[in-house]
This record gives C-alpha cells, structure tokens and sequence, in this order.
C-alpha cells in the first residue's frame, strides 16, 4: 500500500524520567500508527554523534548530546501510512512553550527555562532520516 513508512520515535529522557512514556505511545497508537519494535537504550556519545550528526559543530550540539545521554531513552519504531509526517504532527513544535494544545510537546511539555532539546520526544524528519536513525537504534 502507497504512504506506508516506518520513522523513529524516541521518548528522550526528560519524557522518560517523567514517566510519560505510556502516554506518548497512547497518543501514537490512538491516531492509528502501529507499534513495531521498542527498547530502552542507554545512549553513548557514539550513538547520539551519530544520530545528530547534521548538527556537529552548531552551539546546541555538545549540551543536546549531553541532555540525552543523561538518562535512558525508549526507542521506537512506528509504522503507518504518512507516519513521518504524522508522527511529527502529533509531537507539536520543537519548543514546547510554543506548541499547539493537543499535541504532545503542548500537553505535556514543560518551560524549565532550559534549552528547548527538553522536550520529550524526537521524531524522524523525513524518509532519509528514518531510515538512518532506525539503522542506528534498532541495530541488531
């Protein structure tokens, strides 16, 4: 079927710490996407420099690197039809002061007056990113 894909979502560990990882998966499955794998990963600068690779040498890089390795992470990969596109609409914008009520970010997202990388969840970008990021996190 046309518009199937597969994108990462991960609960970064502000989400994870806050015990919100149920409730973000609740929101993914109740618009219809399908979980197809999950795990709890303790990231490591390797993996995170991979995986935020296109932001090397940006300001924000080492304390966003520094944040996520700082508790653990779920990962998960989500399927359905749009789901990159989807999934992200279901996150709300990047700063969670900003995001729209009915999202994830506005729901649950807090202003800690901290950078915005506290925001809960990360989520595919495109169907390039996808692909990428889930080689990296569900490496068998």
């Amino acid at each position: 079927m046309a518009g199937l894909e597969e994108t990462l979502v991960l609960v970064k560990p502000d989400g994870v710490a806050r015990n919100l990882t149920g409730e973000i998966l609740s929101r993914i499955e109740a618009k219809g996407y399908q979980l197809v794998d999950i795990r709890m990963v303790e990231p490591n600068r390797d993996l995170l420099s991979a995986h935020y690779a296109e932001h090397e040498g940006k300001p924000f890089f080492d304390p966003l690197v520094n944040f996520m390795e700082s508790g653990p992470v779920v990962a998960m990969r989500i399927a359905g039809h749009a789901a990159i596109a989807g999934v992200r609409s279901l996150c709300g914008a990047t700063d969670p002061t900003a995001a729209a009520p009915g999202t994830i970010r506005g729901d649950l997202g807090r202003d800690w007056g901290l950078a915005v990388q506290q925001n809960l969840i990360h989520a595919s970008d495109s169907l390039e990113s996808s692909s990428r990021e889930l080689a990296l996190w569900f490496a068998r």
